[in-house]
């Protein structure tokens, strides 16, 4: 017994959403930081004020991967969430462009990626539960075609907006310009029908079934065990030894920062540096001893929390290959948030010479970026295709890392081509990394995961995401401000060094035969 194969339709179907999902991240990606810039941010505060994105991801994707993961109903397993996270989606597109204020911008930017992420979870182990082994790459590269589809559209439309149509890209100062108020309100409705097509279109097996196949896959591979073997709870002692030390590097790290701001006399220029990120991250660093010390009472009490030991667990309980591709994406989505953080005030200062946004240049800049971006997607969409035949073919260590190496030269030749318009050939080598980024590692994952927990680790595995993203939001500021006098252009030499590392580090990932069981959680 095992599940069926799909069709070539029935795949598109099931992946059809992500077109919709991925204009959302591409619109957000490309002007929340020229919404922001045009509400009065400077830009030493946007990695600070994109600090919302991924921590809304850290919360939302573990929590939407457990409930997905015991949903049942009319609607199956997955889908219910896509239709809720769609709708809110749409909504705060709607209203972010009209933000009066910077305050709102920031707010509408947690609401807006929080209901991205609500939809976007669940399609990731969509796959892994409708597909069997021998699919699962091909589902995974088509969700990555329809990302690189879906960001091409939302990506080109303001620069189209402005040349194909006339309309102004510029505005009195304060206020955000036509193109990016029409951009979201088409982008807000193409994200919805999307979704809806993949919701109506498709179906799911039933937790039952899928019981089913991983019973009959692990007999026919000779393993008795129809679950694998599950580690005994960690005991509350850990989290609390665990949550002390956090804490203790917390307050440690905001003690530090009050020092050296009241030693400027001493040390001039340095605590001119010492600014709100390194505050945020040592709250970020307190808050995860006070997450671990709320687990040891949860333990201690005997109460679960309403799953929340269930997945402090499983996050402890991870795969061998889940924990070594934490590092390879790591790396990667560092790289990924410096260049979404600073792509438009880097180009504009670097090639268009422009810095402030109500000219003119700065305007033109962040409509070519928005084009480039469109670039780098139609080239993952192409790049995609690729992926899906050489899977089969090479290595896909080998492949992932290849694809990164390309993706590192295309950042180090933004400093070497000061004319903007040779771009493109910067953002096809990134665009290639992009591809493999958003599909291969996810093929290796759904492989060595067991089918009953898929969306929680799909869910957890967004973690690796999202903690260098909020390194990313906390500390690029920091390190550019002291190393790179401010100049937002060396946000590409951070996101080379980072492709480079996670090319390295995925040579030394257990990537499960598609044909073996599920290894065994990791001791």
């Amino acid at each position: 017994m095992k599940k069926s194969k799909l069709s070539l339709p029935q795949v598109w179907n099931m992946c059809f959403g992500f077109l919709g999902i991925q204009i959302g991240f591409e619109l957000q990606n490309n002007n929340v930081s020229r919404i922001f810039q045009t509400l009065g941010a400077e830009v030493e505060s946007l990695a600070i004020l994109w600090i919302a994105a991924p921590l809304t991801g850290l919360i939302v994707q573990p929590i939407v991967g457990h409930f997905s993961d015991k949903t049942w109903g009319p609607l199956g397993r997955r889908r219910p969430y896509f239709l809720v996270g769609a709708i809110f989606a749409t909504l705060a597109l709607f209203v972010m462009p009209n933000s009066p204020a910077l305050w709102v911008a920031a707010g509408m930017l947690w609401v807006m990626d929080a209901s991205l992420n609500i939809t976007m979870e669940p399609f990731r182990a969509f796959v892994g539960d409708n597909l069997p082994d021998e699919q699962r790459t091909q589902g995974y590269a088509m969700q990555s075609f329809f990302i690189g589809i879906g960001a091409v559209a939302a990506g080109a439309l303001p620069w189209v907006l402005t040349n194909w149509f006339g309309l102004s890209n510029t505005a009195p100062e304060g206020m955000i310009p036509l193109t990016v108020h029409i951009a979201f309100y088409a982008g807000g409705a193409a994200l919805f029908l999307a979704v809806i097509w993949t919701v109506v279109s498709s179906r799911e097996y039933s937790p039952e079934q899928l019981k089913a196949f991983e019973a009959a896959r692990r007999e026919a591979l000779g393993a008795a065990d129809t679950d694998p073997p599950a580690h005994p709870p960690r005991p509350a002692g850990l989290f609390i030894r665990g949550g002390l030390i956090w804490l203790a590097i917390g307050a440690g790290l905001f003690a530090f920062v009050l020092a050296v701001r009241s030693l400027d006399g001493f040390l001039p220029g340095l605590a001119g540096v010492m600014k709100q990120e390194l505050y945020v991250l040592a709250g970020l660093i307190a808050s995860v001893g006070i997450i671990q010390l709320l687990a040891a009472w949860f333990r201690r009490s005997g109460k679960d929390g309403n799953g929340f030991m269930e997945v402090v667990d499983d996050l402890f309980d991870m795969p061998l290959t889940m924990r070594q591709l934490a590092i390879v994406q790591f790396f990667s989505w560092f790289a990924l948030f410096a260049m979404w953080i600073y792509g438009t005030p880097a180009v504009a200062a670097y090639h268009f010479g422009a810095t402030d946004a109500a000219t003119q240049g700065y305007q033109d800049a962040g409509d070519w970026w928005s084009l480039l971006g469109s670039v780098r997607n139609a080239t993952a969409a192409i790049a995609a295709l690729a992926i899906m035949w050489l899977a089969h073919r090479m290595d896909r260590r080998h492949l992932h890392a290849m694809c990164l190496a390309l993706g590192a030269m295309g950042f180090a030749s933004m400093f070497a081509i000061r004319e903007p318009s040779l771009l493109w050939v910067s953002m096809v080598l990134v665009g290639i990394a992009w591809a493999a980024i958003v599909s291969v590692p996810y093929a290796i994952l759904a492989g060595a995961v067991p089918a009953a927990k898929m969306g929680i680790y799909m869910g957890i595995f967004n973690i690796f995401i999202v903690v260098p993203q909020l390194l990313a939001a906390t500390l690029l500021g920091l390190l550019l401000g002291v190393f790179f006098d401010g100049q937002a252009i060396f946000a590409f030499a951070l996101a080379t060094a980072g492709f480079l590392l996670a090319a390295l580090a995925v040579l030394f990932v257990r990537d499960v035969p598609e044909d073996a069981s599920p290894e065994p959680l990791a001791a």
